[in-house]
């Protein structure tokens, strides 16, 4: 494989093996290097992951220099000391998705991150089904140059996802290092107490305990491919794996009820995740026996209560047409500068609304 040939856009990084540094794969040392590099220079953009790294070996950006250049295009390689290497590190490609120029209620934003309300009946990131007319693209419209690329792509670092009719805050990563600080955010779930995440749901009838934690493994549903569901406890491996396949992965919801309508047929709920698995307050609350409101996947079945609603509020359940879920609230470290970043969101109109009507009853 040849090496790449530079072009005026990219830039270069010349490095020396240290002798400590010796025998090192060659990705891994490229990629330590350049993160030393990059935090002495100070650069806002962080310096590419080591699956980044990899891929420039690939391509054949990295060389050896000598009497004799030569391109090094295998990552396991090991370095020896005193060996002189140069990285040739081009501009991000534009975005796979087209910015499309879709309205964004930006909450908070700056050079690494914005924070933004997402609104019931928009699709985080392209899919089949669904292949523009997302968040992504409408970040990649509003944030244009002020992308420094993910991954190489000039694209928005997305670290967690809302289903497409639940809205409320999320936080997009603008730059390499900021995806990989709130990426570890986000596995880590808040057990490292930088992160916080709550939900607010409508639910029918009232959890007995009115504040408990549900633990229930999540999988695919076995009757159908298209739902999760909640299994029985059994033996794990792990925290995050069952035993196997059927097994589905831990997934633990704290819930505590906030309000009570309509005699106890409905109540609001705040939801705190634990895990962050697909579908898990849905299922959860499905679990115990109070789907959430509107819910069309797993809230089915509830006619014979709304039917005990009064006409206005089930005007208003009608109206709402969604599942009743709300991320209200989000709390993060700021990946760069290290600052406590917390918003709230207040309900939107039609759950709101909703809210409203069954105050009435």
């Amino acid at each position: 494989m040849s090496a790449a040939l530079p072009s005026d856009d990219e830039t270069r990084h010349a490095l020396t093996v240290a002798d400590d540094e010796s025998g090192m794969r060659l990705d891994k040392y490229l990629t330590d290097a350049l993160a030393r590099k990059f935090e002495a220079e100070e650069n806002a953009e962080g310096p590419p992951s080591r699956a980044r790294v990899k891929q420039l070996i690939e391509e054949g950006r990295v060389e050896i220099e000598g009497t004799r250049p030569r391109p090094l295009t295998d990552a396991s390689y090991r370095v020896k000391a005193g060996e002189r290497l140069t990285l040739t590190l081009p501009p991000p490609a534009p975005a796979r998705p087209e910015g499309q120029a879709i309205p964004l209620d930006v909450v908070y934003e700056d050079a690494d991150l914005i924070v933004v309300m997402k609104p019931a009946g928009l699709v985080v990131h392209p899919a089949p089904g669904n292949p523009d007319m997302t968040l992504v693209n409408a970040l990649i419209a509003h944030c244009g140059e002020t992308l420094s690329g993910i991954g190489g792509e000039r694209r928005p670092g997305i670290v967690h996802r809302l289903d497409k009719e639940t809205s409320g805050l999320m936080v997009v990563a603008k730059t390499d290092r900021a995806h990989r600080g709130l990426a570890e955010q986000f596995a880590a779930h808040g057990r490292d107490g930088k992160l916080t995440r709550a939900y607010k749901a409508l639910v029918w009838g009232v959890p007995s305990p009115k504040r408990g934690t549900v633990d229930a493994n999540i999988a695919r549903s076995s009757h159908n491919r298209m739902k999760m569901a909640a299994l029985k406890p059994r033996a794990r491996r792990n925290e995050d794996e069952g035993d196997d396949n059927t097994a589905g992965r831990r997934a633990i919801t704290h819930y505590e009820v906030e309000q009570e309508f309509a005699d106890g047929l409905v109540s609001l709920v705040e939801c705190r995740l634990e895990t962050g698995r697909t579908h898990q307050i849905r299922v959860h609350m499905t679990h115990i026996g109070h789907p959430v409101l509107g819910d069309p996947t797993y809230g089915t079945g509830m006619k014979t209560r709304a039917s005990k609603l009064s006409d206005e509020a089930r005007t208003a359940l009608a109206r709402l047409d969604r599942q009743a879920l709300h991320a209200w609230h989000l709390g993060f470290e700021h990946p760069v500068t290290g600052e406590h970043l917390s918003f709230d969101a207040p309900l939107p109109e039609d759950i709101a609304e909703l809210v409203g009507e069954l105050e009435e009853v």
